[in-house]
């Protein structure tokens, strides 16, 4: 009987061990059904750092992990199944799809704000407006010096997301080839690739020849935002809320959060309250552009 008791003893303790060295994303763990892990766009993380906090006065029994690192290494973590939720400043791309349901996950798009995209420079720079067209040619490298385009004899220094940043995809996709999906114009080689929206908005506002693109709830009176207009014949327009809602300001976007077809109720929940307007009212607090603009804040 003391040789039954002990061994009952010990598979006790073993479970105990076990439960408590479980990870909080692992199925296993007592907590995992209160963890969320979101990772993904640079552009997003302050916005959903902000969320998670406010979601833990709503919920204080939920735990929410929140990551950068870019729109692509979000998507890769999804279609790994390593995180519950992907944050994207871009939409996510057919190969991304295909490779998700090749792991047997359903990627599930919910649009949580829109962003405007401001094209920045020193405020130096007596550059005010550009056209699409210039902001293309520009970093296409056609065009090398401020007096090209009426300012002064300086040359330009090109600032670029990296490679893995949608922002820098979405860029590319509707400035740098104007839109259309037949055009191969890539960045020019001399482009500098820099890791962070914060990272770019300190060099431009160091440097007087320099331009860069961020997104508008990123930019500080540090640097100076330029207008855009789609053609050198319509209006040039400052990006804002109100210039993005009613379509003026051409270069905007929608933001993404991606979920698995799957996801238990805990992300659901989570992602139905993204779209309240307390929620959304965040998203304007931060400068960005919220999706209930007739409800959030009331």
């Amino acid at each position: 009987m003391r040789i039954a008791a002990a061994r009952r003893w010990l598979v006790g303790l073993l479970l105990l061990l076990t439960a408590c060295s479980a990870t909080p994303g692992d199925s296993t763990s007592p907590s995992a059904s209160t963890y969320i892990q979101n990772k993904g766009s640079d552009t997003i993380v302050n916005l959903a750092l902000a969320w998670a906090e406010a979601y833990q006065k709503v919920k204080p029994e939920v735990r929410i992990s929140v990551t950068g690192g870019g729109s692509g290494t979000g998507l890769t973590a999804l279609i790994s199944g390593t995180v519950d939720i992907a944050n994207a400043s871009r939409k996510i791309k057919t190969e991304e799809i295909k490779a998700a349901e090749a792991n047997g996950i359903e990627p599930v798009e919910h649009v949580i704000a829109r962003d405007a995209i401001a094209v920045i420079v020193n405020p130096q720079n007596p550059i005010g407006e550009l056209s699409l067209e210039q902001i293309s040619r520009i970093y296409r490298g056609e065009v090398t010096n401020w007096s090209e385009l009426g300012g002064e004899d300086r040359p330009i220094v090109r600032l670029s997301r990296e490679t893995n940043s949608g922002t820098h995809v979405y860029f590319l996709e509707e400035v740098i080839r104007l839109g259309d999906k037949d055009n191969k114009e890539i960045f020019s080689a001399d482009t500098l690739l820099l890791p962070s929206s914060e990272g770019i908005i300190s060099e431009v506002s160091e440097n007087p020849n320099a331009i860069g693109y961020d997104g508008l709830g990123y930019v500080t009176d540090h640097v100076k935002m330029v207008a855009v207009a789609r053609t050198a014949d319509q209006p040039y327009v400052l990006p804002s809320v109100e210039s993005v809602n009613s379509g003026q300001y051409p270069i905007s976007r929608d933001l993404y959060m991606y979920a698995r077809g799957d996801a238990p109720q805990i992300v659901l929940d989570y992602l139905a309250w993204i779209l309240s307007p307390a929620a959304q009212q965040i998203v304007t607090d931060l400068g960005f552009v919220p999706i209930l603009s007739t409800t959030a804040g009331k």
